[in-house]
């Protein structure tokens, strides 16, 4: 009977992700460190999203890199291992697409799901227009739809999102 109940936990937390978000990616620490200590280096004030930020990995990384990094994760099981192993990092438990970016945001990481591409760029659109400036939005896994890519690093494709004001000549 125990056993049932493991399973049916293990079920239940997976199944929490599969219809509330993206799907568990763990990320890659040395794409990761590649990406933010050479392709894309941070700065000292930089503040870095990392939207579904799962065990914290991106977020350690960045910490590591000197910048200060945020996370949201909606599910619970993932928000407390990253709470645990990421200590001193703000980490939220919040669903990414009605949570308001900090008003201090400069870069956006998140795990890209091919079917959510729409939405995030929707989301992107109304966050800079909220916030006044340029976010830089750094996607791993599927490009946005419609949308080149600024430039790209590795695995990662780099998007700025620029408020409508600032795209007019």
């Amino acid at each position: 009977m125990t056993w049932l109940y493991i399973v049916g936990g293990v079920v239940v937390v997976l199944g929490f992700t599969a219809f509330f978000g993206a799907p568990y990616v763990p990320s890659r620490r040395r794409d990761v460190r590649r990406l933010f200590m050479n392709d894309y280096p941070l700065r000292s004030d930089d503040v870095v999203l990392d939207l579904g930020s799962g065990d914290g990995t991106v977020l350690r990384v960045i910490r590591q890199a000197g910048a200060r990094a945020i996370g949201y994760e909606l599910h619970p099981l993932l928000y407390w291992v990253s709470k645990v192993l990421t200590p001193g990092v703000q980490i939220r438990m919040v669903n990414i697409w009605t949570a308001p970016f900090p008003k201090d945001v400069t870069v956006v990481s998140i795990f890209s799901v091919g079917r959510d591409g729409n939405r995030l760029v929707r989301k992107m659109q109304r966050e800079v227009a909220r916030l006044g400036r340029t976010v830089t939005l750094i996607c791993y896994g599927n490009p946005l739809p419609g949308r080149a890519p600024d430039s790209a690093a590795g695995p990662y494709l780099l998007y700025r999102f620029r408020p409508l004001h600032l795209n007019k000549p």
